[in-house]
């Protein structure tokens, strides 16, 4: 009687089907998962209270509440101008045009335009996981790293006022930057996605301008 050997199709459905054990893969895709729920769990704990809050009468005024521009909404002539006049003082037209687009959305309820804030914030705390992980291949550092700056007292500023919409909007342009770059080092045919990312993250706020000394370090 021939004895049939186990192929290695055999072995994988085996490994799938054996009792307690789940697949490398699946376990690990689960781990993720939750790490995420977690990150955003946290980022949601800490700022989610600012929904209840007002605007404030520094800067907010200037940004939203005092600008007629802004609180008309999105329109032709308002996108138009977005990209060809400052707003307060500032040159950032995907930030003018998301205070824009609150304004459609909620009028001037402040607690939707924090809502915003909170949301951009949550997503950057994702993608910062996201980028050390790939990066780094460490799982748990990386989302220790996130963890900490998810909470960090230095962002209260950036999440909890209106005005400063400028950071967590830039913050996600900057590690999709960031991670595009890290995928160019391995696959130098997607480098346009890197300056694509940046390009908006310097329209979202002009700070970003020092983002190739980063990539340098």
């Amino acid at each position: 009687m021939a004895i049939r050997r186990p192929t290695a199709n055999n072995k994988k459905r085996q490994a799938y089907e054996r009792p307690g054990k789940l697949a490398q893969g699946v376990r690990t895709g689960s781990v993720t998962v939750i790490i995420y729920l977690f990150l955003a769990g946290i980022s949601l704990a800490v700022f989610a209270q600012t929904i209840r809050y007002n605007f404030v009468n520094f800067d907010d005024d200037l940004y939203v509440y005092n600008a007629p521009g802004i609180q008309a909404g999105l329109t032709i002539k308002g996108i138009g101008l977005a990209f060809i006049s400052p707003h307060a003082r500032n040159w950032h037209p995907l930030t003018t045009l998301s205070h824009m687009l609150d304004c459609q959305l909620y009028g001037l309820n402040a607690g939707g335009h924090h809502a915003t804030n909170v949301i951009l914030h949550t997503i950057a705390v994702l993608l910062l996981f996201q980028v050390l992980q790939q990066m780094t291949g460490a799982v748990w550092k990386s989302t220790i790293v996130a963890a900490l700056f998810a909470v960090h007292p230095l962002h209260v500023e950036s999440v909890a006022w209106i005005s400063e919409r400028k950071d967590v909007l830039s913050a996600i342009f900057f590690l999709l930057m960031l991670g595009a770059y890290g995928r160019y080092a391995r696959a130098p045919s997607i480098r346009a996605i890197s300056c694509y990312a940046r390009s908006a993250g310097l329209m979202s706020k002009p700070m970003l301008v020092t983002a190739p000394i980063v990539l340098f370090f």
